[in-house]
C-alpha cells in the first residue's frame, strides 16, 4: 500500500470514527429506528395490467389464460418455440401441464443435461407490477437457479394474485434468506457500443404467462 493509499484510508476512517463519536457503546443498530415514510409505491391504475405492460416492454412475450385453458395455453406457447424437451421443476403442478412428456429435475439434471433442453416451465414467488420484474426464490415448481438459468427458453407462470404494486412490497413479501432470482425479461447486455446481445446470463427468450380469473357472466 502506497503512502497515499494510507493517507486516503486513515482519513476515511477518520471521518466515520469522529461521525460515530456521540454513540453510546451500548447501542446496537436494531436500537435505532429507521424512518420509512417513504413514498412505497409508484404503481397506478391496474396491477395486472401494468405488469403485463411492463413485461412486455422487457421483450418477453405475454400470454393470459384462465386456470382452467392453462394447460392449453402451455401447449400452445411450447410450440410456438418448437420446444419438445422442457424441464419441469420439483413441486410443478402436474395437473396444469397439456399431455406431453416432460423431463423431471429431480434427482438434479447435469449441466449438459440442462444445456440439451429446449426450455425450462417454472411458477414464480411474485411479480412487481412497476418493474415488470418476476422474482423467484427455488420454492415448489419454481426450481434451483440453473434450471431457469442455463436453458434458452424459460415459460414462467404467474398468477394475478401474486402480482404487487412496488419492490418494497415485494421485499417486505420475500424471505431474504432463500436464493432470489429478480427477472426483467430475457437476459440480456449491451456492449461498449450499446449493441444489445441477448441470452449472454441466462434465457434469451422469456415467456409469461398471467393466470387470472375468469371475467363473471
Amino acid at each position: 500500500m502506497t503512502d497515499h493509499q494510507k493517507s486516503g484510508r486513515q482519513e476515511i476512517i477518520g471521518r466515520i470514527r469522529a461521525a460515530l463519536a456521540d454513540v453510546p457503546d451500548d447501542e446496537a443498530p436494531e436500537s435505532v429506528p429507521v424512518p420509512r415514510d417513504y413514498l412505497r409505491s409508484h404503481a397506478e391504475g391496474d396491477l395486472v395490467e401494468l405488469f403485463a405492460e411492463r413485461v412486455a416492454d422487457y421483450r418477453a412475450t405475454v400470454i393470459r389464460s384462465t386456470p382452467e385453458g392453462l394447460p392449453d395455453a402451455i401447449a400452445r406457447a411450447l410450440a410456438a418455440r418448437g420446444a419438445t424437451r422442457v424441464a419441469v421443476p420439483p413441486g410443478f403442478p402436474i395437473e396444469q401441464l397439456p399431455t406431453g412428456t416432460w423431463t423431471r429435475d429431480e434427482p438434479s439434471l447435469s449441466i449438459a443435461e440442462l444445456d440439451q433442453l429446449d426450455g425450462t416451465i417454472s411458477t414464480a414467488a411474485l411479480g412487481i407490477a412497476v418493474t415488470g420484474t418476476i422474482v423467484l426464490d427455488a420454492g415448489p415448481g419454481q426450481g434451483r437457479r440453473a434450471l431457469t438459468l442455463v436453458p434458452d427458453y424459460h415459460l414462467c407462470l404467474i398468477t394475478a394474485d401474486q402480482i404487487v404494486a412496488d419492490v418494497p412490497d415485494a421485499l417486505a413479501g420475500l424471505d431474504p434468506t432463500r436464493p432470489l432470482t429478480f427477472i426483467s425479461g430475457p437476459s440480456a447486455t449491451s456492449d461498449i457500443e450499446l449493441d444489445r446481445v441477448e441470452g449472454v446470463h441466462g434465457p434469451r427468450t422469456l415467456d409469461v404467462i398471467i393466470v387470472t380469473a375468469p371475467e363473471p357472466s
